[in-house]
């Protein structure tokens, strides 16, 4: 007999009743540490109260009008992220593939709007993750997410990660852009080098494409810069962000230039929910403490040091850890052994982790985590490892 809840995850034998800050609480009170962010989206942890403030006093005006109206809150976001980042224009979705749709849509339409439909083509990466609709697992391009969905939505062409000869001969005239992720997050937290992501933007320009840019991990502060691919010194013609801009709440956003949305007028697009005037009061609630004054710095401070105790604890369990990987608070462990055990032996030290692709499992905590929970985590994960040694030895 099916389960009431369509049964697509594999879900673990806990749920959580309520948190606070970098930590959640069973019904009968256990706490966990939570390195997960509910998949690095709550940014400023739980129930961080300017965020319980500006979404309890949104919810005692209105919820919801549509996107058929004026709507103040967010065309105040609109503003904010742009004037934080290289766009000038925002479209408000739900989600992050809902953000990518926007931004594959968009690159196809620059190019119509520019008198040449069929270039409607992106050049993406293998190991990609984009999102789970048709299109997007098309762009990502693995079997695992498009078996049994009928024929691969055409326009996606996938190279090597990291090789530009290969996007260079994948180009042709129907080529629209390059869709990246700065980190790659659900393949294996594998970092995308800045020279590659500087490489690829000049050759965007020398041959008239589109760079477009997955954000929607790396996103928000997540690296310690507010996008990753300001640490490249690059600017994107079309970005898609989520997760972390709603801090919990569904949110997600595609950004871009002038010229690259010049083809998205009136009626090209549309989104019921997206925006709606709940989610830009969180968004912009979060925007106020990820934009405070040192807040990004900390980030980093406290991404180098995750870091460094995690190159100890791999070198004090080799057998276990193989390579640490990413940048800032999205961070990786290579796993020598299956990373669905690391994950459950840190369960079962209330550590909550996510695995990934390349058999490496996630840490992604809130971005406000505090240098003690750093230390818990890696003494948690540090008793983990233990026991894994210790039964990979019987």
């Amino acid at each position: 007999m099916i389960a009431p809840v369509l049964p697509t995850y594999h879900r673990a034998p806990v749920s959580f009743a309520r948190g606070e800050g970098a930590w959640v609480f069973t019904p009968e009170g256990e706490a966990y540490l939570d390195f997960g962010a509910g998949v690095a989206v709550t940014s400023c942890g739980h129930a961080h109260p300017h965020l319980v403030a500006a979404l309890s006093d949104q919810a005692q005006k209105i919820w919801h009008t549509s996107n058929l109206y004026q709507m103040p809150g967010q065309e105040r976001l609109a503003r904010r992220l742009i004037d934080a980042s290289f766009a000038d224009t925002v479209f408000f979705t739900n989600s992050g593939a809902e953000a990518l749709e926007c931004a594959i849509k968009m690159a196809r339409k620059y190019h119509a709007s520019q008198g040449a439909p069929e270039r409607f083509r992106l050049i993406t990466f293998e190991g990609a993750f984009h999102g789970r609709t048709l299109a997007t697992i098309a762009a990502g391009g693995q079997e695992k997410y498009l078996d049994g969905f009928g024929p691969k939505v055409d326009g996606f062409d996938a190279v090597a990660f990291g090789d530009m000869a290969a996007v260079e001969a994948a180009i042709t005239d129907a080529t629209a852009g390059i869709l990246i992720e700065p980190i790659q997050g659900e393949g294996g937290l594998r970092p995308c080098p800045p020279e590659f992501l500087r490489a690829l933007r000049q050759l965007c320009d020398a041959r008239g494409l589109l760079l477009v840019l997955d954000e929607v991990q790396t996103g928000v502060g997540r690296t310690g810069k507010l996008f990753a691919h300001e640490w490249a010194g690059i600017t994107p013609d079309i970005m898609a962000i989520a997760k972390g801009i709603g801090g919990g709440f569904p949110l997600g956003a595609c950004l871009a230039t002038e010229r690259a949305a010049q083809g998205m007028t009136a009626g090209t697009h549309g989104s019921t929910f997206g925006g709606n005037p709940l989610a830009t009061a969180v968004g912009n609630a979060v925007l106020d403490v990820v934009l405070a004054d040192g807040f990004l710095a900390e980030v980093q401070h406290k991404g180098l040091l995750l870091k460094q105790k995690l190159a100890a604890l791999k070198d004090q369990h080799a057998d276990i850890i193989e390579e640490v990987r990413g940048a800032g608070l999205m961070l990786g462990l290579k796993c020598r052994v299956a990373n669905t055990k690391l994950q459950q032996a840190a369960l079962e030290q209330k550590l909550l982790v996510i695995g990934a692709g390349q058999n490496v499992v996630r840490l992604l905590p809130p971005l406000v985590i505090s240098e003690d929970d750093i230390q818990e985590a890696i003494a948690r994960l540090d008793r983990a490892c233990t026991v894994l040694a210790a039964a990979v030895q019987e």
